[in-house]
C-alpha cells in the first residue's frame, strides 16, 4: 500500500467512525447516510485511491477543475455531485459529467441545466441550495435561495424536462441567526425538507454538514454529508 493510500485509508477510517457514532447517538442506521467525498484541488489520483477504498460519491466545487478530473476518471464507478455556485456559462460542461448539482438556486439556472441535460439525453438531479441567511427575495453570501424561494424552484425543477428534483442543500451560515449554530440551522433545513416532500415525496435527500459539522447533520437528519479536509488533509502550499 503506498503512503497516500494508507494515508487515505486511515482518514476515511477515522470520518467512517464518526459518522457510525453520530447515526448511532441519533438512533439512526448507518447505511441511512451517505458520505461525499469532495475532491476539489485533489488529483484524479487521489480520486482512483478513493474508489478503491469503496468511495461512491464524490463532489467537485469548480468546472474547470472537476471537468478533466472526471474524464481523467470516466472508466470509474461513481456518482458526481457538483457542490459549487454555477454560472451559467458552465451549465454544458458540468452536465456532461455530473449526476447530481447540489446547487441550484435561482430559475435561470434550472432553465439551462434542462436545456443541457435534454440536449445530452441525461437526466440529471437537482438539489435547491437554502441560504439560512438570505432575507426573503435574496440569495446568501454563499449562494443559495432563500427559504420562502424553495417552493417555486421545486415546482420548476419538477416540471423541466431533464430534471429530477432530489431534495435540498446548504452549507452552515457564517452569518445571521444562525452562525455559529450548525445544530439549529441544519433542524431548520429539515423541517423545510419537509413541507416539500409534502408536496414533492420523492425529494427526499438533504444534503448537510462538513468536516466540521457533520456530526450537527446527522443528528439533524441528513441523508448526505460533504466531506473533504478530514478525508484528503489540508493541501500544503505549492512552492
Amino acid at each position: 500500500m503506498t503512503d497516500r493510500k494508507a494515508q487515505l485509508a486511515a482518514n476515511l477510517a477515522h470520518v467512517e467512525e464518526r459518522i457510525a457514532s453520530s447515526c448511532a447517538a441519533a438512533g439512526r442506521k448507518r447505511e441511512d447516510v451517505t458520505l461525499v467525498v469532495v475532491t476539489k484541488t485533489y488529483p484524479a489520483s487521489d480520486v482512483r485511491i478513493l474508489r478503491e477504498l469503496g468511495v461512491r460519491h464524490v463532489a467537485e466545487n469548480r468546472d474547470q477543475d472537476a471537468a478533466p478530473k472526471a474524464t481523467a476518471c470516466a472508466d470509474l464507478s461513481l456518482t458526481w455531485h457538483f457542490v459549487g455556485q454555477l454560472q451559467t456559462n458552465k451549465v454544458r460542461s458540468v452536465t456532461s459529467y455530473a449526476d447530481i448539482v447540489q446547487s441550484v438556486d435561482r430559475l435561470k439556472l434550472v432553465t439551462a441545466l434542462s436545456a443541457a441535460a435534454v440536449r445530452g439525453e441525461r437526466e440529471l438531479g437537482c438539489l435547491i441550495q437554502v441560504a439560512l441567511d438570505a432575507e426573503s427575495g435574496a440569495r446568501g453570501e454563499r449562494g443559495g435561495v432563500a427559504p420562502d424561494g424553495v417552493e417555486e424552484l421545486a415546482a420548476a425543477i419538477a416540471e423541466a424536462p431533464g430534471l429530477r428534483l432530489d431534495g435540498l442543500m446548504t452549507v452552515a451560515p457564517l452569518a445571521g441567526e444562525y452562525a455559529g449554530r450548525q445544530r439549529a440551522a441544519f433542524e431548520r433545513l429539515m423541517e423545510i425538507s419537509s413541507r416539500l416532500r409534502a408536496g414533492h415525496p420523492a425529494a427526499n435527500m438533504v444534503s448537510a454538514g462538513m468536516s466540521g459539522d457533520l456530526g450537527d447533520a446527522v443528528a439533524a437528519g441528513a441523508t448526505h454529508v460533504r466531506v473533504g479536509t478530514a478525508v484528503l488533509g489540508v493541501r500544503p502550499r505549492l512552492g
